[in-house]
Parts: structure tokens; sequence; C-alpha cells
């Protein structure tokens, strides 16, 4: 990239630049969630309760982490954990 002149657009550059690198790096982060959420999901589906709750609390984390960071809305991470949750749940409710 050539040497850009500096000038009052300097800045929108500069911020362009910053909002594809967060881009990036908010889209890694949705795609480790939703790969979390399905290894929850496979888990129920094959009926494994004990890796089913390990990945559960991966994904937990994994939430709340983006939900303080503003990636995504607390109340859309609070829904999101509680129907996971609830799958999990049921599984070991079925088991007793």
């Amino acid at each position: 990239m050539a040497k850009l002149k500096t000038g009052r657009h300097t800045s929108a550059l500069k911020a362009h630049r910053q909002s594809e690198r967060h881009a990036q790096s908010n889209l890694q982060v949705r795609s480790r969630i939703r790969s979390i959420a399905r290894k929850v999901e496979a888990a129920v589906g094959r009926k494994d309760a004990t890796e089913a709750k390990k990945f559960l609390n991966e994904a937990f984390s994994l939430w709340d982490k983006a939900a303080k960071t503003g990636l995504i809305h607390h109340r859309a991470a609070s829904r999101k954990k509680s129907r996971l949750a609830q799958h999990v749940g049921r599984l070991s409710a079925a088991k007793a």
C-alpha cells in the first residue's frame, strides 16, 4: 500500500481498518460459540450427559464473554443459555 498523505480523511481510513479487524475477530468468536452449541446438541442427541454438560459450561463461558464485550446482547445470551440448558436438563431428567 502506498504511503498516504495526511489529511482530514486519515482518521476515517484508520477507523475503517480497525472495523475490518474487529469484524474478523467478532466472526471468529461467533463461529466458536456456534460450534460449541452444536457440540452440546450433538451430545444431547447421543444421550451423552457428561459430555453435554462439559460443552454446556464452555458455551456458557463464551456467551457470557461475548455479552460482556457487547458482541451479542446480554438478553440474547441469556436466552440461548437457557434454551440449551433445557435440552441438557431434559436429558438428565430422562435418565433419572
